[in-house]
């Protein structure tokens, strides 16, 4: 048996920068954080001639081109993988919710079959091959971010160029702003981000077709981005607090379905309970509100009361990892 841990990701600036659309004419530019939160992906041989796949739901069958779940389906196809195999998955977080989690399934999915094949791929590897299953052959309207940072882990720095080259540098922040980060962003969820898609494919074919509003929206996002960088590697947080602030505002901005009335109203009670800034993780209205504070006691009493939960999270300096090898 072979079991893989992935972890789930938070953008700290730049998000939406990453795709395609933008990058292949402008670059793209983000910094990005993986958490405590993991996609535990497992591979076993069995005695029995087909694939037996257990996620959110259950497939039992005898050729890979019936498998309904489709990056299962793809990664399986891309490697020729033979029948008499059993995959689970399981997760701290369910998916649609706005932490990157299909990008997490398809580089702890492929790290798998990797580890079952004895074969050596370096992080690079993994991530590229995830994004091109799910940009390239299922044409999904996803960036790049999520791969790379379930594959990478940590605090990095991610530059998209024209040519697709991504670039990965660590985020030079001291252990002093690491651990006041790690403590002072709380997250809370929302609800589902069923919007996620459609905002990413406005976002896409709004891109695609040179719309000015868009196309500059991205252009600041990207410059938030740079500033939160410079920002946190200075350790000044609550300067990067306000750039959170200031993404968030603009983010808003690229289509009517990122935000919803509820979303709103929770975040302006976070910012009067000591919020300095913050912003929805995630593409949709939904998933989670991620804030900075430095009162997160009076922060957790102002969204429990409005029925909000929390989940409490560390940085991930691992990325995507084999946890069990038999």
């Amino acid at each position: 048996m072979i079991i893989t841990r992935t972890p789930l990701r938070i953008t700290l600036g730049g998000g939406g920068t990453d795709l395609p659309s933008y990058y292949e004419r402008f670059g793209g530019l983000l910094i990005s954080a993986a958490i405590s939160k993991y996609i535990f992906i497992s591979i076993n041989k069995t005695f029995t001639d087909d694939y037996f796949l257990k996620y959110s739901a259950l497939e039992r069958v005898d050729r890979v081109e019936n498998i309904e779940h489709p990056i299962v389906r793809e990664a399986l196809l891309s490697h020729n993988v033979a029948p008499s195999v059993e995959i689970v998955s399981m997760a701290d977080i369910p998916s649609g919710t706005g932490l990157g989690s299909s990008g997490a399934f398809t580089v702890g999915l492929l790290r798998a079959i990797y580890a079952m094949r004895r074969d050596h791929v370096s992080a690079d590897e993994v991530a590229a091959e995830a994004c091109r299953i799910e940009i390239e052959r299922l044409s999904r309207p996803v960036g790049k971010q999520d791969q790379y940072v379930a594959s990478f882990g940590g605090l990095k720095t991610y530059s998209f160029e024209p040519d697709g080259t991504v670039n990965v540098t660590p985020l030079a922040v001291s252990t002093e702003t690491f651990h006041d980060l790690e403590e002072h962003l709380l997250m809370f969820f929302t609800g589902y981000s069923r919007a996620a898609d459609q905002v990413l494919e406005e976002q896409r074919s709004k891109s695609t077709a040179g719309d000015a509003s868009m196309i500059d929206n991205l252009h600041y996002v990207k410059e938030l981005g740079l500033r939160s960088k410079v920002a946190l590697e200075a350790g000044d947080v609550e300067g990067f607090a306000a750039l959170m602030h200031e993404h968030w505002e603009h983010k808003k901005k690229r289509s009517g379905a990122m935000s919803n009335p509820n979303i709103d109203r929770w975040y302006e009670v976070g910012r009067a309970n000591g919020a300095l800034g913050g912003k929805l993780v995630g593409a949709g209205a939904g998933g989670f509100l991620l804030f900075y504070t430095r009162d997160p006691r009076r922060l957790r009493a102002a969204m429990a009361a409005e029925g909000l939960a929390e989940v409490r999270f560390t940085f991930d300096s691992d990325g995507s990892v084999v946890v069990v090898r038999d």
